[in-house]
């Protein structure tokens, strides 16, 4: 499940670059009829991590659309890419379908929730701190994860668990391999930092309270982002939520255990 041989399935997706207004963007859609499941990677990675889950979602009847959203070379910090991603949505002529974000892509997922909750069939939040700005809540991510010390971990440390890293080395060596890549480089051009987040787009405990999606929430147990506890701070709040702990991963568990990832996410779509 960890080689670097590409899946059967997930060969089936296409390469595209969509012209915004803002410019390009890169995007991978395997096309078809079946409910659309739009993916949206870390701040580390790209659309190419996907690779598992396309190869499962795609046989069980969904259309993967996962987005380049942040760009080429943007780093990690404030902004609001919910206008890219609709756009492109639109321009596909996609009116409803389920959003899966992981880390930063989760944090992205909800601020879409928020403004276009109306478009979605449910939503998928994994190992994210999920963009929340209230005061005690940021304290908290700067205590547990103080800078730059946090910062200055090499990023394998920061984004797998240390059970994937000991029994997965050829697993980790991919990873580091696909989150290096900038798919699209040619046609994107320079990298550009996204639009400022408008107070109306902010996620805070209070709008998280009022969201009616159905929603699924995610994380590893040995989550340096997002450890269980954190997690249930969430699900507190976040009444029509459901949620997971999956043992013996990190940051990624999408990427490190796909199967049970993919077995709880597909049961959960399934049933909305």
């Amino acid at each position: 499940m960890h080689d670097i041989r590409v899946p059967q399935e997930e060969s089936r997706v296409e390469d595209r670059t969509a012209m915004l207004s803002d410019g390009p963007l890169f995007y991978r859609d395997a096309g078809g009829h079946g409910i659309p499941v739009v993916l949206l990677h870390a701040a580390s990675g790209n659309s190419l991590m996907w690779k598992h889950q396309i190869a499962a979602f795609i046989p069980a009847g969904y259309r993967c659309i996962a987005i380049d959203y942040r760009g080429v070379g943007v780093p990690a910090g404030p902004g609001d890419w919910t206008p890219r991603i609709d756009e492109l949505l639109v321009s596909l002529g996609i009116e409803r379908f389920h959003l899966i974000g992981t880390a930063a892509g989760g944090g992205t997922a909800l601020q879409y929730a928020l403004v276009h909750g109306a478009k979605l069939r449910s939503i998928v939040v994994a190992n994210s701190h999920g963009n929340v700005t209230d005061r005690d809540y940021v304290e908290m991510g700067r205590r547990t994860r103080p800078a730059p010390q946090f910062d200055e971990l090499p990023v394998e440390f920061r984004e797998l668990g240390p059970s994937f890293r000991a029994a997965f080395p050829e697993g980790t060596a991919q990873w580091r391999e696909l989150s290096a890549m900038r798919p699209g480089d040619v046609s994107q051009g320079p990298a550009h930092a996204p639009p400022a987040l408008a107070a109306s787009h902010a996620v805070t405990w209070a709008r998280l309270e009022a969201l009616t999606l159905p929603a699924l929430l995610l994380t590893g147990d040995a989550d340096l982002y997002m450890p269980p506890s954190v997690l249930r701070l969430f699900t507190a709040r976040m009444h029509h939520a459901e949620w997971a702990v999956i043992p013996e991963t990190g940051h990624s568990s999408y990427w490190e255990a796909p199967e049970t990832f993919n077995r709880i996410v597909l049961d959960f779509m399934a049933r909305h």
